[in-house]
């Protein structure tokens, strides 16, 4: 039985490419504006004739490659002085006597971004007819139904599928068929698994299990009787079944859980899928599990995660934290507390360590985000502090500038709350740096909770650069052989100076250890944190002559 008309058209529309907006054509100086297009057209049927005539291309290839290859075709008809009336015949001429790089014209044509041709182009090799192969596959795959321009795709992932023989990508293609695949589809799932074309021999457990998913997906979807003659279809179907692979689902499970729940997942484009697995992988969890997540629950990319404003309490109490564990994140992670987006909670999540535990509530019980409704009444004493606050960062010189860090503040987790009005004041820098800066600390391997932690007391921390802050770790953990829980203690350590004050006060504390002189509850954080004057002086109560040996051995 086809799909109904209604998932027909989601179908088409969301799988489709026909309604994507037209390239702009690239700059050419030289040509006048209104000019510009039919000038790129004439050029395009003398680079055509030139492949064909002169370079002995088949007529339908030369004709491909002009007409992808905007950009490189661009390039050339800036060195040309433009006359309306003689264009064609001065290009004509500049082509007979100034030979082309063909392949840049090639990988343009079959969809590598002009940028990235560099990456691309043989080397000392300009000439298609110098590597006949590549030019030989692209025809063997345009002439079974692969798009020209499309061809990139493949290029890209595995380059030596255009290093095989013409016989070898025929019979490949062919075993497809006579295991009973149309062209079309073929095509789709080679485009989105380009590693289908260089299988050798037998198919492997793991390609079995992704031709397995795909004809069940192909079946329960009935694309075949559904839509004829749309390539972009059963590629576009295809890429949503890579979207749970590149997630780390065991190939073989997919068909079969798509399958189950097809008209809600016909219901939306690959990009909301893409925007939902994108959310859930901010908690932190498996990525599988959050494949399994949204193949099991598809309910779930129906959810608005985006706008709705949220109350931390409000939500935590919602999903099922009793009063005495709210009171006891509410002490504990008062920098959460407040309002935020729904947009945020994955991260929110995360600065409160419950990341694991929403995540498991709501593969039990989806619905709960649903149902989530914000009272007005939720958490009004921090919502009064925040607002006079807020008021007065609106007014500030440079508000805009006040806003995106606000909204940094925010995307980690940190609500509308006065505590983290007063971190604000003490941060500084773009909201892109700080970013940054958080990002290498996280990366480094602190918790995110620890990391959110540390800032609520510590702000200045995101004002270090970010290479300082990954050289004062590696000191960390390297020469002092001490771990990222150092900071839960002495946070403070990383708005040192790491080669005036760390090292050589650390190198000092290590000879006094050495020497058996280190006093006990002299702490290497209470020796950072002294101002050279007092820090002589402790050392000299140690031993008189250890503020001689500071100055001479480590004093940098």
């Amino acid at each position: 039985m086809s799909l109904p008309k209604t998932l027909l058209n989601l179908l088409s529309h969301h799988f489709s490419t026909a309604a994507t907006t037209a390239k702009r054509l690239p700059k050419v100086p030289n040509v006048p504006t209104k000019y510009k297009s039919e000038a790129l057209n004439q050029a395009q049927k003398v680079l055509t004739d030139y492949l064909h005539t002169t370079r002995s291309l088949p007529y339908t290839y030369a004709e491909h490659i002009s007409n992808h290859s905007l950009f490189s075709l661009s390039n050339l008809v800036k060195n040309i002085p433009y006359s309306a009336p003689n264009f064609s015949r001065s290009f004509q001429r500049f082509l007979r006597y100034h030979p082309i790089n063909e392949f840049e014209f090639f990988f343009e044509s079959i969809g590598i971004h002009h940028t990235q041709l560099s990456h691309f182009l043989p080397t000392n090799k300009f000439f298609l007819s110098e590597d006949q192969t590549v030019l030989e596959a692209a025809c063997v795959l345009s002439a079974f139904g692969f798009p020209w321009n499309m061809l990139g795709k493949l290029y890209r992932e595995e380059h030596c599928i255009f290093r095989e023989s013409c016989n070898e990508l025929k019979g490949r293609l062919s075993g497809f068929k006579e295991c009973g695949w149309s062209n079309l589809s073929v095509v789709g799932m080679c485009l989105a698994f380009p590693m289908l074309l260089r299988v050798d021999g037998e198919f492997s457990g793991e390609v079995v299990g992704l031709l397995d998913d795909l004809k069940r997906v192909f079946v329960e979807f009935d694309i075949a009787n559904s839509v004829e003659g749309n390539v972009d279809t059963w590629y576009g179907v295809c890429r949503m079944v890579r979207v749970f692979y590149d997630l780390g689902v065991e190939k073989g499970k997919v068909g079969e859980l798509l399958g189950r729940k097809k008209d809600v997942f016909l219901q939306h484009s690959e990009e909301v899928l893409v925007e939902k697995v994108n959310y859930f992988c901010r908690l932190g969890v498996r990525k599988e599990d959050v494949g399994l997540l949204i193949l099991q629950r598809p309910e779930v990319l129906s959810l608005e995660l985006e706008k709705p404003v949220i109350s931390t309490m409000g939500l935590l109490r919602h999903l099922g934290l009793d009063e005495n564990e709210l009171k006891e994140v509410s002490r504990k992670y008062s920098y959460v507390m407040g309002r935020n987006r729904m947009v945020n909670v994955p991260h929110l999540m995360r600065a409160l360590d419950l990341h694991v535990w929403f995540f498991t509530r709501i593969k039990d019980e989806h619905q709960l985000l649903g149902s989530y409704v914000l009272s007005d009444s939720d958490e009004d004493d921090v919502k009064k502090e925040f607002s006079s606050g807020f008021e007065q960062l609106q007014s500030c010189r440079t508000p805009v500038h006040a806003m995106k860090k606000l909204d940094f503040m925010h995307s980690i987790g940190f609500g509308e709350n006065p505590l983290t009005l007063k971190v604000l004041t003490r941060i500084h820098g773009r909201s892109c740096e700080l970013q940054k800066r958080f990002d290498i600390l996280l990366n480094a391997g602190l918790e995110f909770s620890q990391l959110c932690l540390i800032i609520s007391t510590t702000p200045k921390i995101l004002n270090q650069n970010p290479e300082y802050l990954e050289a004062k770790i590696i000191f960390l953990c390297g020469e002092m052989k001490s771990s990222l829980k150092y900071f839960n203690v002495f946070p403070a350590f990383l708005c040192f100076d790491l080669e005036n004050r760390i090292k050589p006060r650390y190198r000092f504390y290590a000879w006094l250890q050495e020497k058996g002189l280190h006093p006990e509850g002299y702490s290497f954080a209470t020796m950072i944190a002294t101002s050279e004057k007092r820090f002589v002086a402790q050392a000299f109560t140690i031993h008189p002559a250890a503020p001689k040996h500071w100055f001479e051995c480590f004093l940098i």
